[in-house]
């Protein structure tokens, strides 16, 4: 007798399990290293072949103690909360024109708007640095939060024109009917119903912040520096502190984790936002 569904073969489900497990090991290999290291001491991490060594927290507490380290989580989140408040007001704005309003050559500046992502940091921080230095805006929070809006914005823009084109125009056609100007259209009716995919588009634009290296490195000395440059701090000519260095690298990656394992609901919800059509 014939099933609706046909049987899997459990040699090939163990070799589909099997495959998948291995490439997840693949990728969380260096974060699992990393992790490894920075619970070491530093003549266990220096000795060749020792794969298993005591459980040790002298790296934690000597970043703790002789690093700025709470200073610049405190410089990360106010760069990435602000970069991502002031993207997503702007970039909905401009989402919004370019889903509803038609111009000549609105695609060609629609793509021209997300070439500006496809730059990579190095070829535009040289001209950032002059100009942060013309404006005497070096080592500031501002510079960063500049920076990083200017990257955000083509993503936001593209993101939130899909959300806002799969929107049917009916809905705002009766709102002008009743007497709702286009800005009161956009407040009251738009951005409510999109609010899955701008929450989508947050998360990213959060992360994106908080990750950025590039510009913060150079950018940045002291006072706005962020926690992915604090890296930097144990690369010298005497040698890597590699202890030290994975202890900051696992500190800077966990607030990043754990955010995006409690918003990963409203991230699918945002993604999958306008899929179904019915």
């Amino acid at each position: 007798m014939k099933t609706g569904r046909r049987q899997k073969n459990p040699l090939v489900r163990i070799f589909k399990g099997c495959l998948i497990f291995l490439i997840c090991f693949i990728i969380l290999f260096p974060f699992l290293w990393m992790i490894l290291v920075s619970l070491r001491n530093r003549v266990d991490i220096l000795t060749p072949g020792k794969i298993f060594a005591p459980i040790s927290f002298i790296n934690y507490q000597t970043v703790i103690k002789e690093n700025q380290i709470f200073a610049y989580f405190k410089n990360s989140v106010i760069v990435a909360f602000f970069t991502t408040v002031i993207s997503l007001l702007l970039g909905s704005v401009a989402a919004y024109g370019f889903a509803r309003y038609n111009w000549k050559k609105r695609e060609d500046r629609a793509f021209w708007i997300l070439s500006q992502r496809f730059l990579p940091a190095m070829a535009v921080v040289i001209p950032y640095f002059l100009m942060g230095a013309l404006f005497k805006l070096l080592d500031t929070q501002l510079l960063l939060v500049i920076c990083y809006t200017t990257f955000n914005m083509p993503f936001t823009i593209w993101m939130m024109r899909g959300f806002i084109e799969d929107l049917p125009i009916e809905l705002e056609e009766a709102a002008f009917v009743d007497g709702c100007t286009r800005f009161q259209t956009l407040r009251k009716i738009v951005l409510p119903l999109v609010l899955p995919g701008m929450v989508a588009t947050a998360i990213f634009c959060m992360i994106n912040s908080w990750n950025e290296f590039v510009f913060a490195n150079f950018l940045t000395s002291i006072n706005a520096k962020t926690v992915p440059t604090s890296v930097m701090m144990y690369l010298s000519i005497s040698g890597v502190k590699w202890g030290e260095m994975a202890a900051t690298g696992v500190m800077a990656v966990l607030p990043v984790l754990f955010f995006a394992i409690s918003v990963q609901k409203y991230m699918i919800r945002g993604l999958t936002f306008g899929s179904v059509k019915g």
